[in-house]
């Protein structure tokens, strides 16, 4: 293999990154423009429930969305996501349980990977919004409760006014790795003993994304990095991230765990990570995160199914 380093093009294809739909955001002010598309026979509504909405296998075994219509909905708080290429609209309602849509439901964990671009970036926003509007009923200044306006991506303040805008956190993702081209890989407490992936970590306030690759980097392992190459972000709305993909490469290697967010962390050679999978000794990250693809960055090549977690 060659010297990762060389390699500095964006990761393609990241799965919860390939929203196709136009947003429409200055639309969003119109009232009477989503209400009229609210009204369009050909709108296609997505139910969200905790972070879950309706799915079907179409005819080639790929899971899509399951839509239902404005009626099914009631008087649901509703979001526009945006129109597709053929001017269709699509919104998204909050809904208290799965009776509006009997049938299977799931959420981007089991289908991201596998939903068709227009599908996922829908899901990823509608999940997003609802995460926002559940955790956001009042005003953060006063306590007063807050409405939907703006087509669901603001909250106004019934008292002062004031308005609420979703938020979203930067949060680093990085692989790294040392000058004999192996990968640190950490394992969380909370996780199964064969678990393992990159380390992550939310940027704090005041601070750049490569400040915080270096910082949690070394709060959680104990190694120093320096050089870094940024390779693509993608949403992860659990409940509200926005993950910066890194490659960072190791100035010392002496491995420290902090003990509390990560319990172990270890190097692996190419070799040693291929016997590690293959005895199940460690299982990688599923399709549907950025670290698998940045793991495969480093790798050469994507990782067999069967050394993937669930």
């Amino acid at each position: 293999m060659g010297d990762t380093r060389a390699d500095r093009s964006l990761l393609a294809d990241l799965s919860l990154a390939r929203s196709t739909l136009d947003r429409v955001a200055e639309r969003r002010g119109d009232t009477e423009w989503v209400a009229a598309r609210w009204a369009d026979p050909r709108s296609r509504v997505i139910a969200v429930h905790e972070g879950q909405a309706p799915v079907e296998i179409d005819g080639a075994g790929r899971p899509t969305l399951r839509w239902v219509s404005p009626l099914d909905v009631g008087g649901s708080e509703a979001a526009l996501l945006g129109l597709d290429e053929d001017g269709t609209a699509y919104f998204c309602a909050r809904v208290d349980d799965h009776a509006v849509a009997p049938g299977p439901w799931s959420g981007l964990r089991e289908v991201g990977a596998d939903l068709g671009a227009r599908d996922v970036g829908l899901l990823v926003a509608a999940v997003a919004l609802d995460n926002w509007h559940a955790a956001h009923p009042s005003c953060s200044r006063c306590g007063a409760p807050t409405r939907m306006s703006s087509a669901g991506w603001v909250r106004v303040c019934e008292h002062d006014g004031s308005e609420h805008y979703p938020r979203t956190d930067p949060a680093v993702i990085v692989l790294v790795i040392d000058q004999d081209d192996r990968a640190l890989l950490g394992r969380q407490g909370r996780w199964q003993p064969s678990w393992f992936s990159t380390l992550a970590g939310f940027v704090e306030p005041g601070e750049s994304a490569e400040a915080a690759v270096r910082r949690e980097v070394f709060e959680e392992s104990g190694v120093r990095v320096d050089e870094m190459v940024y390779l693509g972000s993608q949403p992860w709305p659990f409940p509200c991230s926005l993950m910066l993909g890194y490659h960072a490469w190791a100035t010392t290697t002496d491995v420290q765990v902090d003990g509390e967010e990560i319990v172990e962390a270890r190097w692996f050679s190419r070799d040693d990570l291929v016997a590690a999978c293959e005895s199940r000794e460690v299982a990688l990250p599923p399709a549907v995160s950025i670290a698998r693809r940045l793991i495969e960055r480093w790798y050469g090549e994507p990782l067999k199914g069967d050394w993937i977690r669930p």
